[in-house]
């Protein structure tokens, strides 16, 4: 297994991120495992796991709504850390798929300026 520095790469902070902890489940080759999101963005998630994946792979990540309903989304594995977890490209996003990460992502971005200001 090749290991990368996962902090190059031409995808890297091209998209505004942010930070979350937000248990998911995500389902590759392997099965279903659990995993926490660490972070996100219109286009992507890192997923903290250690379960292994392989670069390149597809995966579902099941999020979840606070009517314990999950909605799934398919992702592309950019970049596998051993023992750590994955950074993962949204592929194939419905319309609906990608209204709801703008209204989460919009809603993030309020919660972090208002965070922000309270500093100030």
């Amino acid at each position: 297994m090749a290991i990368t520095d996962r902090r190059t790469g031409s995808d890297r902070r091209a998209v505004e991120r942010f930070n979350v902890s937000i248990e998911v489940e995500w389902e590759g080759l392997i099965g279903r495992k659990p995993g926490t999101l660490g972070d996100i963005s219109l286009i992507g998630c890192f997923v903290l796991s250690s379960g292994e994946v392989e670069d390149g792979e597809n995966v579902k990540i099941f999020f979840p709504l606070a009517d314990g309903r999950k909605i799934q989304f398919w992702g592309e594995v950019l970049n596998y850390v051993f023992e750590i977890g994955f950074a993962v490209k949204f592929i194939e996003l419905s319309e609906a798929q990608r209204e709801f990460l703008k209204v989460f992502i919009d809603r993030l971005r309020v919660e972090s300026d208002s965070e922000l200001q309270l500093r100030a």
